[in-house]
């Protein structure tokens, strides 16, 4: 093999094992990067339900009149007969 040639050639493989390398870099950062993204996003998206169940909802509960009764409306909303009651209970309370 001309010495030329062979000398281009193993200039050439270099170049493609290093080309390899910068890409498993990349591919590898890539990876990284869409993990700790969707780490940071649900941590974004459950703290502030975490912080409603620990701090907010027992003090809300604590104020409620009805301690345990759910509302029976659509989706747990009250209804309005529910709206009347807590009224009633805080003109009562006056």
């Amino acid at each position: 093999m001309d010495p030329e040639i062979r000398h281009l050639l193993e200039e050439t493989h270099a170049l493609a094992k290093d080309n390899h390398q910068m890409l498993r870099a990349i591919r590898r950062h890539q990876w990284y990067s869409f993990l700790t993204t969707v780490v940071f996003w649900l941590v974004i998206l459950i703290t502030p339900f975490y912080l409603y169940q620990q701090y907010i909802q027992p003090f809300v509960e604590s104020f409620s009149p009805a301690t345990g009764t759910t509302a029976s409306g659509t989706f747990g909303f009250p209804t309005s007969a529910d709206l009347q009651k807590l009224i009633n209970s805080f003109k009562a309370g006056q």
